[in-house]
C-alpha cells in the first residue's frame, strides 16, 4: 500500500515540477500526509530530508531576466549577511536544522526567539532563510561573524540574533504567497517589494546603492526573484536556457 501510495506521490510531483500538475495542492498535501502516516521511514522523505542550500546566482541581470516577459512579475528582498540556514517540521515540530555547510544547529536554532519550535503544519515542510543580528545593519559583516560565532560556540547567548525566513525549499506556492503564509505561521519575513515590470530592477537597485531601501537590515546586496512558482520550476528544470529564478545584485 505504502509503495503504491509513494509511487503516485513522486508522480504528481515530477508533473508538477515540469510544469504540468495534476492535482490540486491540497490534494497532493493529503496524500503526502498520508504516506507519511502509514510509513514515515518512506524512501520519498528520506529523498525530502536533503535540505538544498546552494549560494545565490551573481550572473548580470540581463542574463537573469533573458527569456521573461517584460511585465513578469518580480519579488526584490534585501539580501541579508548572516548565515544561511534551513529548518525542517515534520508535523508542525521542528526536527532538524542545518547550516549552509551541512552543520548541524537544531539545538542552536531551538533558542532563537523568533523561531517557532512548532507550527500548524501537517506532514513536512522546509523552510530556508538568515541567521542574522538587526542591530547591525550599518555593519553587515558583523552580523555575519556574529552568527556564525553563536552557531559555533557551545555556550553563548541568542537573544541578540534574529532568524528571516524568505522561502518554502519544498513549497508549492508563488514567492508572494509563500512569504504571507510563514507570516502566518509566526516567522518573520523581510521587507519586500513587488514589481510589475522587470524594467524597475534597476530603479531599486539604485535606491539600495543609495542607502534609501531595506536600511533596517545589514545587507550586502538585494535579492531578485520571479514570483511565479510555476515559471521557477521551469527555469530550475531548464537544460537549454538559464536556469536560476533568484539572483544577487551588489553594487
Amino acid at each position: 500500500m505504502s509503495s503504491y501510495l509513494e509511487e503516485r506521490i513522486e508522480w504528481y510531483d515530477h508533473n508538477y515540477r515540469m510544469g504540468t500538475p495534476l492535482i490540486t495542492d491540497e490534494q497532493f498535501d493529503k496524500l503526502e500526509a498520508n504516506l507519511f502516516r502509514v510509513d514515515p521511514e518512506a524512501n520519498y522523505f528520506s529523498k525530502k530530508t536533503i535540505l538544498p542550500l546552494p549560494s545565490l546566482a551573481k550572473d548580470s541581470i540581463d542574463d537573469f531576466l533573458n527569456g521573461l516577459l517584460p511585465d513578469t512579475r518580480l519579488i526584490i528582498e534585501p539580501k541579508i549577511d548572516g548565515c544561511a540556514i534551513a529548518i525542517q517540521y515534520i508535523d508542525g515540530e521542528l526536527v532538524k536544522a542545518i547550516a549552509r555547510k551541512g552543520g548541524d544547529v537544531t539545538n542552536k536554532i531551538k533558542d532563537i526567539p523568533d523561531v517557532p519550535n512548532k507550527i500548524k503544519v501537517q506532514g513536512l515542510i522546509q523552510i530556508r532563510g538568515e541567521l542574522f543580528n538587526p542591530s547591525e545593519h550599518e555593519r553587515p559583516t558583523y552580523s555575519q561573524r556574529q552568527s556564525g560565532a553563536y552557531l559555533r560556540a557551545a555556550a553563548s547567548k541568542s537573544d541578540h540574533l534574529s532568524f528571516c525566513s524568505f522561502q518554502i525549499i519544498n513549497g508549492r506556492l508563488n514567492q508572494h504567497d509563500s512569504l504571507q503564509y510563514l507570516k502566518k505561521l509566526g516567522f518573520t519575513i523581510p521587507e519586500y517589494k513587488s514589481l510589475n515590470f522587470t524594467t524597475q530592477v534597476e530603479m531599486y537597485r539604485k535606491q539600495w546603492t543609495d542607502k534609501k531601501l531595506f536600511n533596517n537590515y545589514p545587507t550586502d546586496g538585494i535579492v531578485v526573484k520571479i514570483n511565479s512558482r510555476k515559471l521557477q520550476l521551469i527555469r530550475e528544470k531548464s537544460l537549454d536556457s538559464y536556469p536560476h529564478w533568484q539572483m544577487a545584485i551588489k553594487y
